[in-house]
């Protein structure tokens, strides 16, 4: 079934528990931002094909559970394999010095973008910590996820032979 009808009056419940939140409560800005970032990175994984946005993927319906009430977790390992995926992509692409403007390709549009929203997933997160915690790899994984996510559209544009263009500031 789609639907309950539980909802219909403002409040929705989460996992593992019997009490009832108003809808508009952090948690759930938290979890609409991170399936929120899940389906563009669905829309990323479609064009690119890139593992790493599957495996991202992965990994955010973890943090969703685990924001949700489950047992699930991410690990120390899960944010160690993030932050190679990182370093192998910037050791792939020109030292970047400075902010770029985006839209340099469409793929790179796109990542740029999900780093973006990636961005206001951690920090809806943090805000909804008092009324579910994460542990600390979960933070350190949503820290280091927009790193990331601008590799990725760092490497895009190398592979397009576009170089970017810093902002002028004018």
């Amino acid at each position: 079934m789609l639907y309950t009808r539980k909802g219909d009056r403002g409040t929705s419940g989460l996992f593992g528990t019997k009490e009832r939140f108003p809808k508009e409560s952090p948690v759930y800005d938290a979890l609409g931002t991170l399936d929120e970032l899940n389906a563009l990175l669905g829309v990323c994984f479609a064009l690119s094909k890139k593992e790493e946005v599957n495996t991202v993927q992965q990994h955010l319906f973890i943090i969703q559970a685990e924001l949700a009430g489950a047992k699930k977790k991410i690990t120390e390992e899960q944010v160690t394999q993030l932050e190679h995926m990182t370093d192998t992509l910037e050791a792939l692409v020109p030292h970047q010095g400075s902010f770029v403007v985006s839209g340099s390709t469409k793929m790179s549009a796109l990542f740029d973008y999900a780093r973006a929203v990636s961005r206001r997933a951690e920090r809806e997160v943090i805000k909804a910590r008092h009324i579910r915690t994460c542990s600390p790899s979960t933070y350190a994984y949503l820290n280091r996820l927009s790193s990331l996510l601008f590799a990725l559209a760092r490497h895009e544009s190398a592979k397009a032979g576009i170089v970017e263009q810093a902002p002028r500031y004018e």
